[in-house]
């Protein structure tokens, strides 16, 4: 694969240490009304209450794995996914304690999980995004837990995928909490006008929000100036590498644009 308008180590250390330009879709106050639950973890157990026939979204800081005592067996269904566990009552039960263990390097997490009927014209309970503890002295060093628990703006996360793409491997940083999703590296219909080739190269996940870096090539013979406007989907931020490419057969008719989304590149697509 050609990468993208490639620059030596020293420019990519530059380039990836200024900030992106960030073209911001979402609406504050809509993320703010279908925000999640925040909880922070800190070691009590966490209730989270189930509608039954209503599947429920529980996020972790890693991927984890769960417990299910044999008495929720029938009860509950439960999967495992990236970090993500869904839940859903088939039925009502009282509160019962299910384990949930981190796969990585993370704690074990105790919720104490019920279910009841719905009532009529209820609304759907939130998702849950569980959170880690960060240190109460500011002076001291963050620990490992705090840094998961920190949110991530738009930038960062585009700063993130950029690094793990093009930046020299000593320089590549390693950030707890961060999965990689997997892409089937096949053409999709990404920009207005079928001039430029879209193939998604990488994803990742932190927290609710994903970062998709998509190999875009001009393939028509005249430069092509490119415009978020353009792009279909629903994302939160669209970044370019450049934003210009020149016409198909030069060394600078590819590039990257990410994307950031609060669904899989798929789904947001």
């Amino acid at each position: 694969m050609k990468a993208p308008n490639c620059y030596s180590p020293a420019q990519w250390v530059a380039i990836l240490g200024l900030c992106f330009f960030v073209v911001c879709f979402a609406q504050a106050d809509d993320a703010a009304s279908n925000g999640p639950e925040r909880i922070v973890w800190n070691k009590s157990p966490i209730v989270i209450p189930l509608v039954v026939g209503e599947e429920r979204l529980v996020h972790f800081p890693d991927s984890v794995s769960i417990g299910l005592p044999q008495t929720l067996t029938p009860l509950l269904r439960t999967q495992s996914i990236n970090g993500t566990v869904y839940l859903l009552a088939r039925q009502s039960f009282e509160p019962s304690r299910v384990m949930v263990r981190s796969e990585t390097d993370g704690p074990m997490y105790v919720l104490d999980i019920s279910a009841a009927p719905g009532e009529a014209e209820g609304r759907s309970l939130p998702d849950v995004q569980i959170l880690l503890e960060t240190p109460q002295d500011t002076g001291a060093a963050e620990s490992k837990y705090g840094m998961r628990s920190r949110p991530w703006g738009y930038a960062a996360l585009t700063r993130y995928a950029a690094q793990q793409l093009y930046a020299p491997t000593r320089l590549i940083p390693r950030q707890s909490g961060v999965v990689a999703m997997p892409v089937t590296g096949e053409t999709v219909d990404l920009v207005y006008g079928a001039k430029v080739e879209s193939v998604p190269v990488a994803a990742w996940k932190v927290g609710l929000q994903y970062v998709t870096a998509v190999k875009l090539t001009n393939r028509t013979q005249r430069a092509v100036v490119l415009d978020p406007r353009e792009l279909r989907g629903s994302w939160l931020a669209a970044t370019f590498q450049h934003n210009r490419l020149l016409p198909a057969g030069n060394e600078a008719d590819t590039t990257a644009v990410y994307l950031v989304s609060d669904r899989p590149f798929d789904v947001a697509l």
